[in-house]
């Protein structure tokens, strides 16, 4: 008997050993993007704009309360928020499957065999000493406890609890990911509808000028000094312009629903201020350093969470090439009849069962799904990679659009100062007979079109600077 167990021990110790030899050798990947040390031509290192809560980024009171507003009732992230409690309940459902779980059971049957078989004989000559007869058909009544539990020898179950903790963080920054991108397009749109405004307040002043000339105009007509022809094209640039109007305010109306969509309500008016904005300052935005977008940005941080999650369901993978172990109890009462059911020791059942499997022989499903892991951790390096080099090309792109926009403002600023007093000149020279009425309209015309152009570039500007914002990674603390 002693040589029987040695033997048994040394066959299961060689299958251990030869199953682990059959598992696939196959190559993971590292990361190999590193980033500068610094932005280049940057001096302002210290104290990046990213960690800088959002309430303290923007100081218009308005858009504040639309930020909060949408981060209370936007749909998107309440539906996420639900994919985020899903991840967490992962968590709970996975740590509780490498502990023992234990149940309840109760169970009654009724069976009646045939005499001429081996149990009817067993029966017909069993004396049960009350009634010297066994019942016929037999019932059979029984309850108690019962238990199992895998014994996670290789840590599978623990590496696939520690991966579910993974996806749930990264489904943390997902959320953090989304924040910031709605709080840069809600502030976007914010001084999008602004400039809009101002626009507006553009066009409409350019057409009191123009009035101003088509009554001139007339007047130089009734004296014979000008021709009819001028005064149809001043109208007809008056009414040109007129017409923008409209399709300035529907612009404006579907700005302002587009807001309320992300804030989460019906289409309503938004409360803003729209004054000056063509002298509002572009905030300034500090830099850091480019390591600091490694901590600051969420989805750099969800695809880092997502490669550790992907790293361990490898080793989950890999578990299941070695044995399992196992081990089943059960205790309870167990009687034909129920007044025998509490009987002890005679009613009495209880058992202890350990059991072992392990893979030997077509392994092609364990096979793929470890290869499948395996191509999941490279995909996640890769896409890593694709993160980290995202972030930093958005950084460097928004703040070489902030120098030049800046130049451009200032070159379309003296552009608008000059063609305003153009259009002084050429009303005067026109008045005085040294100038075609069409050097008036076209003046006229270049200056609308220079200070559009003007309030353009300073829209421009404002959402560069919240762009350059949400690329450090600010918006979602």
């Amino acid at each position: 008997m002693k040589r029987n167990n040695i033997k048994i021990l040394v066959v299961s110790c060689l299958l251990l050993i030869l199953n682990s030899c059959g598992i696939p050798k196959i190559a993971t990947q590292e990361n190999k993007v590193e980033l500068p040390s610094n932005y280049a031509g940057n001096l302002k290192t210290e104290n990046s704009s990213g960690k800088v809560k959002w309430k303290d980024f923007f100081d218009d009171p308005y858009l504040q309360q639309l930020i909060d507003s949408t981060l209370v009732n936007n749909k998107e992230l309440n539906i996420l928020m639900q994919k985020v409690n899903m991840a967490q309940n992962e968590i709970q459902a996975r740590k509780g499957e490498y502990l023992p779980s234990v149940g309840f059971g109760a169970g009654a049957d009724v069976d009646k065999v045939g005499e001429f078989t081996r149990n009817g004989a067993v029966e017909k000559n069993l004396n049960i000493r009350e009634d010297e007869k066994f019942p016929e058909p037999l019932t059979n009544y029984k309850f108690g406890l019962y238990s199992s539990w895998e014994l996670d020898v290789w840590k599978k179950l623990r590496n696939s609890k520690k991966a579910a903790v993974m996806e749930y963080m990264a489904t943390q920054e997902g959320k953090n990911y989304l924040v910031t991108n709605l709080v840069a397009e809600v502030a976007n749109s914010y001084y999008e509808l602004i400039a809009l405004d101002s626009q507006l307040k553009n066009l409409e002043q350019n057409i009191e000028i123009q009035k101003n000339a088509l009554k001139i105009v007339q007047l130089l007509k009734e004296s014979a000094r000008t021709t009819q022809l001028a005064v149809k094209r001043f109208e007809a640039e008056v009414q040109k312009n007129q017409s923008e109007i409209y399709n300035l305010k529907q612009e404006i109306v579907e700005a302002e629903n587009k807001i309320n969509f992300l804030v989460g309500r019906t289409p309503q008016a938004i409360l803003r201020n729209s004054d000056n904005f063509i002298n509002l300052e572009p905030k300034v935005v500090n830099m850091g350093l480019p390591s600091d977008l490694l901590e600051n940005r969420p989805d750099i941080k969800q695809a880092q969470l997502e490669l550790e999650a992907a790293k361990l369901n490898i080793k989950v993978a890999k578990a299941n090439f070695y044995p399992q172990f196992g081990l089943k109890a059960g205790l309870g009462y167990e009687a034909f009849n129920p007044k025998f059911l509490l009987n002890t020791p005679q009613s009495l059942l209880y058992s202890v069962v350990g059991d072992a499997f392990m893979p030997l022989v077509n392994r092609n499903a364990i096979k793929a799904t470890y290869k499948t892991a395996t191509a999941k951790q490279i995909q996640s390096v890769y896409e890593y990679e694709q993160t980290v080099l995202k972030a930093y090309t958005e950084v460097i792109n928004q703040l070489s659009k902030i120098d030049n926009l800046q130049n451009s403002f200032k070159l379309k600023n003296d552009q608008v100062t000059a063609l305003n007093e153009s259009i002084e000149i050429a009303n005067q020279l026109f008045l005085s007979a040294r100038a075609d009425y069409m050097e008036v309209l076209l003046t006229q015309r270049d200056a609308l079109e220079a200070k559009t152009a003007l309030i353009e570039t300073r829209k421009n500007q404002m959402l560069t600077v919240i762009n350059l914002y949400k690329a450090l990674g600010g918006g979602w603390n």
